[in-house]
């Protein structure tokens, strides 16, 4: 088995992905359905429903297991400047968050950011500090918010309204929605300078969960 690396045009870089939903517990609320920013996933619809995208994230799914992984990521990433962990998928395992950070550690030359729910379970609060902790490395709570809540206390995201841009406070607007959804020269993400990235919300079908929720909340 190999490692198998994706190269999304948004980013612009290399990343490591795993098969949406199933590998995100952080996904759900208390109540079983999936919280707003998760509602109408990306990455469970559109080009990743194909084979030749799913396969490797399921590849991934049982791959990281083996002894040789971290090896093979290093090498993998000899000439990576900037890194992105889970364009899909989530760190379901505190395993696999222990392995990553040894690639974390060994590849100081790239810079690494890995987006995360998983925060919301305590047992991966050790890990992600120690991820955190290095020069190289953002770990970025996810909130669930579609609105422009935020996760207290650490480097964050959230989603904002296109009409209402305002609720985004002091965060950093990701400019991608201005130029096709693309990062371009823009690495904010990747900056532990940066702690919240306010991602403007984008499509039909979010912009009307915006709406409601925005309804909601004037009612």
């Amino acid at each position: 088995m190999s490692v198998k690396l994706s190269k999304t045009s948004k980013l612009g870089c290399l990343s490591w992905s795993l098969q949406a939903i199933d590998t995100c517990p952080g996904s759900k609320g208390s109540d079983g359905k999936l919280v707003p920013a998760c509602s109408g996933c990306y990455a469970a619809s559109g080009n990743y429903r194909y084979a030749n995208v799913r396969l490797p994230r399921l590849h991934n799914r049982t791959d990281w297991e083996r002894e040789d992984w971290v090896d093979d990521m290093v090498t993998e990433l000899d000439s990576s400047r900037y890194f992105r962990w889970f364009d899909s998928g989530d760190c379901y395992s505190v395993a696999l968050a222990e392995k990553i950070l040894q690639v974390m550690e060994r590849t100081p030359w790239c810079q690494h950011w890995l987006p995360t729910r998983m925060h919301k379970f305590p047992k991966f609060h050790d890990v992600f500090a120690r991820m955190q902790a290095l020069s190289n490395v953002v770990v970025r709570y996810s909130s669930d918010s579609i609105t422009g809540e935020r996760v207290v206390g650490h480097t964050t995201s959230t989603i904002v309204p296109s009409d209402n841009l305002q609720s985004a406070g002091d965060a950093y607007v990701c400019p991608a929605y201005t130029r096709e959804g693309k990062c371009g020269p823009c690495k904010a993400c990747w900056s532990q300078g940066v702690s919240v990235i306010a991602y403007v919300g984008h499509g039909r079908s979010m912009v009307e969960k915006q709406r409601k929720v925005q309804l909601i909340a004037k009612a």
